[in-house]
């Protein structure tokens, strides 16, 4: 299984972040991908990828929530200057996120728009976060049209509509924790998406599947999510681990 969504250097992680690693190895997670938030978190990003190179892969990019109107411009500095310095298997994650803060919209619009500008230059995909933001996401996404233009909806919550008009845009669905809420609405319509549309993701620490919802998340969940899935599409746990990891590699940059 690959988890192609985890904040493993988040500060959650400090006291036992090898352990958590090891607990995800042994569950059969094989690769993990780590999405960038802002410069204050790079290095300790980079430097976890360092020490595991052959199983953890950094993206790079400026998240919605840290776009700020005295910091964003000097922030996507930073994100252009390592995109020149080496390569990485996405740009992400990056978005619009209308939950917390709605007076940012136009900067959070403009970041975004920079950064798919980079994504479809390099031809890397793009994680997407979206929260409160389906509308103006897929605004931006329809004016930014491009065969180079893809990725994937990361943690998707949207409903059956939404879910198409992002395949229909090039997207895949992230799937985590939220599939095995009885409030998370998604597994009443997945079953009509189909599996090569999907990849698994935890968004560790955040959005423990149950039963440790409430919990710290972690990557070692993964199966609990890939578990959910066999239910919803009534195929074998290896079927959806084997589709699921295929479609992955087929969407990151290997680097």
């Amino acid at each position: 299984m690959i988890d192609t969504h985890t904040h493993l250097y988040s500060e959650e992680f400090d006291e036992d972040r090898k352990e958590t690693i090891q607990r995800a190895l042994n569950k059969g997670v094989t690769e993990f991908y780590l999405p960038a938030i802002d410069s204050e978190s790079h290095e300790k990003m980079l430097e976890l990828e360092a020490q595991y190179p052959n199983q953890i892969f950094s993206m790079m990019g400026l998240h919605p929530c840290y776009v700020k109107p005295e910091t964003w411009e000097k922030e996507l500095e930073i994100v252009k200057n390592y995109l020149e310095q080496r390569a990485f298997p996405a740009i992400g994650e990056i978005g619009i996120d209308l939950y917390w803060d709605k007076t940012t919209l136009d900067i959070q619009v403009k970041a975004f728009e920079q950064q798919i500008d980079w994504a479809i230059e390099r031809d890397l995909p793009i994680v997407i976060h979206t929260r409160e933001s389906f509308d103006e996401t897929f605004e931006v996404l329809e004016r930014k049209k491009h065969p180079k233009l893809r990725g994937i909806f990361h943690c998707f919550s949207g409903n059956l509509e939404q879910a198409k008009h992002a395949i229909e845009l090039n997207f895949i669905l992230g799937i985590g924790g939220v599939v095995t809420f009885k409030n998370g609405k998604i597994d009443q319509f997945l079953h009509e998406i189909p599996l090569d549309k999907i990849v698994l993701e935890t968004d560790s620490p955040y959005l423990a599947p149950v039963p440790h919802r409430g919990k710290r998340n972690e990557s070692s969940y993964l199966d609990l999510v890939a578990g959910k899935l066999v239910d919803i599409y009534k195929v074998d746990f290896s079927e959806i681990d084997r589709i699921t990891t295929e479609n992955a590699k087929k969407l990151f940059v290997q680097i």
